[in-house]
């Protein structure tokens, strides 16, 4: 019932545009539906962020006010814990426990950056200088943390609610109103966060909830004339089109965590047994659907037949199912567009030659479900399995002899996220971890994540980071100010 009164509401707010269905994945049956806000309907969220930010009634709130008020979102999300699983879970079409665990990680973000509220700080120096003329002097110059007015913050569907909250918690610590934009695909849970906020204390006209497509909504936010600054989830492809439109407008900055095609490399001195589970389980959870599972295996030839067989076994052993199945390890694909895209993809790599293991075809079941498929005997350098993101469950995996070889074929790629080396040799580990060109590098691990620790990504896999230090600071900007003493 709570499910259905989040719908419903939904389908009642107000817009002038297209009617967009809601889909469950893994039915293919609709479960609702809403209207496009409209283009008007941007910029009168923008007009009300940017007059909250004028009238100081969040950004002037005392810095530990604000950590209360952050804390206590992160308190409030807990407590709807269940609700917000169920609703990401059907609306994702994800099992109900990766869902809860996304959620939990979720209320983190507000109370790490609760913490941030009161640590904003600058820099101060006494400095004796000559001057640009020469002309000594004696001066007082300190830095001022201050935060953008207004910024749009674009959400893609795999992970709705952490996305959410990795934008939202950040950019509310440090001062800012802020327009917010759930992926079409996953409108729900943004419902439900967006009343918390406002629970929890956050002022009207702080936080404003826009829906719609990306090729309406999200590029009026990002071509708006009063939004300072743009932060953006998906694709490189969306990505370049923001870029193009801070060009065209007002040069808002822009934040950018993009696509990725992260490889794993298994040497033959290995825990094998570790490295094959945790790499089958970082390629194919999700389905796929992560900007940072490992969709690229490159494995020393010693030890490859058996990599190979270990994976594609785990790949067969993998139960699929609906978030209300029992047992179900992974889930359905987003949608139908989706499902269309990752078996073309497959499609293509059988008429190059590519040799598919196992899967490569989709589930004989209602829902949008492809069987985890591993792919060898490609060409790197031309296959667009092996160059291009995916977003399903495929996995390429290739031979390699020695760390040359393969640091340049983990680096041959537009893509820069994240990177995974398994290997016992402590030296080689951290020599690799230096020459390979990723954001984040895994040495005998996958998939780690801390608020504490920064986030980005390489060549085109995005511009600036979230979490940590850097997370809060993508949102301030700063000034320095000079006085003669």
């Amino acid at each position: 019932m709570r499910v259905q009164s989040v719908l419903d509401e939904l389908r009642e707010r107000p817009g002038t545009g297209d009617v967009i269905p809601i889909i469950d994945p893994a039915s293919e049956e609709q479960i609702g539906e809403f209207t496009d806000c409209g283009v008007d309907a941007v910029d009168e969220a923008v007009a009300r962020a940017k007059a909250a930010s004028a009238s100081g009634v969040w950004k002037n709130l005392p810095d530990y006010e604000r950590a209360k008020v952050l804390w206590r979102v992160g308190d409030l999300i807990d407590e709807n814990a269940e609700h917000l699983a169920e609703l990401e879970s059907l609306n994702a079409g994800m099992p109900l426990s990766q869902a809860q665990s996304l959620v939990a990680v979720s209320a983190e973000w507000f109370r790490y950056y609760a913490g941030w509220c009161t640590k904003i700080d600058g820099i101060a120096r006494d400095i004796h200088t000559g001057g640009l003329r020469g002309i000594e002097s004696h001066m007082h110059a300190y830095t001022l943390k201050e935060p953008y007015d207004v910024v749009g913050l674009i959400f893609p569907w795999n992970g709705p609610s952490f996305n959410f909250c990795a934008k939202l918690a950040p950019s509310l610590a440090a001062g800012c109103s802020s327009v917010v934009k759930p992926a079409e695909e996953t409108p729900l849970t943004a419902l439900v966060l967006d009343k918390i906020l406002a629970e929890a204390g956050v002022p009207d006209g702080v936080v404003n909830l826009v829906n719609g497509y990306g090729h309406t909504i999200g590029a009026a936010i990002s071509a708006h004339p009063d939004v300072e600054k743009v932060a953006f989830t998906g694709s490189t492809e969306v990505g370049r089109a923001i870029v193009r439109a801070s060009a065209d407008s007002n040069l808002n900055k822009v934040t950018l965590e993009l696509g990725g095609k992260s490889p794993v490399l298994i040497f033959d001195d290995a825990d094998l047994d570790t490295a094959i589970m945790m790499a089958g389980f970082g390629t194919f959870v999700h389905s796929g659907q992560a900007c940072i599972c490992g969709s690229r295996i490159l494995v020393q030839r010693g030890v490859y037949d058996r990599v190979v067989a270990g994976i594609a076994d785990l790949a067969d052993n993998l139960q699929l199912g609906g978030p209300k199945e029992d047992g179900s390890m992974i889930g359905p694909l987003i949608s139908q567009k989706q499902l269309t895209r990752v078996l073309g993809y497959l499609d293509q790599g059988r008429t190059d030659g590519a040799e598919l293991i196992t899967g490569g075809h989709r589930l004989d079941r209602k829902g949008y479900f492809v069987h985890p498929t591993v792919v060898t005997n490609v060409d790197p350098s031309t296959s667009r399995l092996f160059q291009e993101e995916i977003f399903g469950p495929v996995v390429t995996i290739l031979p390699f002899g020695d760390d040359d070889e393969a640091v340049a074929l983990a680096n041959d790629s537009t893509y820069g996220l994240a990177a995974t080396t398994w290997t016992n040799d402590l030296g080689r580990a951290h020599r690799l971890a230096k020459g390979l060109k990723a954001g984040t590098v895994g040495l005998n691990c996958q998939m780690q994540f801390d608020h504490s620790m920064p986030f980005g990504g390489y060549k085109q896999s995005g511009w600036g980071y979230e979490a940590g230090k850097a997370g809060i600071e993508t949102y301030l900007q700063s000034k320095i100010v000079w006085a003669k003493m």
